[in-house]
């Protein structure tokens, strides 16, 4: 049977609190690429996503530094809190590299990999929710990160050679070969989070 330390449990709200506004910021990010009809006011309410994102990491810091008995390792606390508000800057520098190339229309493939961003943070908010309660679940949703991952690599080095092989001017090529490389690494970050939440799982077997 799994089961984390009943202590604290304001931890779990914190991290549920952090996923749902994981979740936003990436619903925000494929609703700009979807609608490209202003992207700065997009980019703007994002930003707002992940300064609030920033507040609840400080927040569960601040409670970890001061919590005796904590519901889960202490350095995994601290991972998983770094690694979900590493998601969210990802998602911010990526809606910034569209306003800040001043780009007139997201690529199929920037759309794909927005679409693939968000499945990954839904995913991950379905396993922090579970964090509290049985765990057994965690691994499979561990492995549906790990899968959509994989997809959005391929999407990504698909479209930087597709990029290379076409784009003739050179200041094109390089602005999106960044867009590409950041939305992905959004994903890597999933995956990330992902870990930490199967390394909890193992360690309260």
């Amino acid at each position: 049977m799994f089961g984390l330390i009943p202590k604290e449990e304001k931890f779990f709200a914190m991290f549920r609190d952090m996923s749902h506004n994981i979740i936003e910021g990436a619903q925000l990010l494929k609703d700009m690429l979807d609608n490209f009809d202003d992207p700065v006011a997009s980019q703007r309410k994002i930003k707002e996503i992940e300064h609030k994102g920033d507040t609840i990491t400080h927040d569960i810091i601040k409670k970890l530094n001061k919590s005796f008995i904590t519901p889960f390792d202490r350095e995994d606390i601290y991972a998983l809190s770094s690694a979900l508000d590493d998601i969210l800057d990802l998602i911010d520098a990526s809606a910034q590299r569209f306003v800040m190339y001043n780009v007139e229309k997201p690529t199929p493939e920037s759309k794909e990999l927005a679409f693939l961003i968000l499945k990954s943070c839904q995913t991950i908010d379905k396993t922090v929710a579970l964090l509290g309660g049985k765990l057994e679940p965690i691994s499979a949703y561990c492995i549906e990160v790990n899968a959509l991952e994989n997809e959005a690599d391929r999407v990504c080095r698909e479209a930087i050679s597709r990029l290379f092989a076409q784009e003739k001017d050179p200041i094109q090529l390089i602005k999106w070969k960044e867009i590409y490389e950041t939305l992905e690494t959004a994903t890597d970050k999933c995956e990330d989070a992902a870990n930490i939440l199967e390394s909890v799982v193992v360690k309260n077997a």
